[in-house]
């Protein structure tokens, strides 16, 4: 079974990546187009698992709002 991506995680991975970024005196260019690409993955994974959460949401709101009009 594959595992759900996390939130927490992809947001503490940004961090770290955000942080390497501002301890740099001279950015290593090859490592830091790397980690740029990391981050936009990341980012673009966290974007479609708040859709897939805000679906969630949404299907919890219809059933309780249909449970309400029986």
């Amino acid at each position: 079974m594959e595992k759900q991506f996390n939130l927490k995680e992809s947001l503490k991975k940004l961090e770290e990546i955000s942080k390497w970024f501002e301890a740099q005196k001279e950015i290593d260019i090859e490592e830091g187009i790397s980690r740029v690409k990391e981050a936009a993955d990341l980012i673009k994974a966290s974007k479609d698992r708040l859709r897939a959460i805000e679906n969630q949401f949404e299907e919890i709101k219809k059933e309780i709002t249909e449970s309400d009009s029986e």
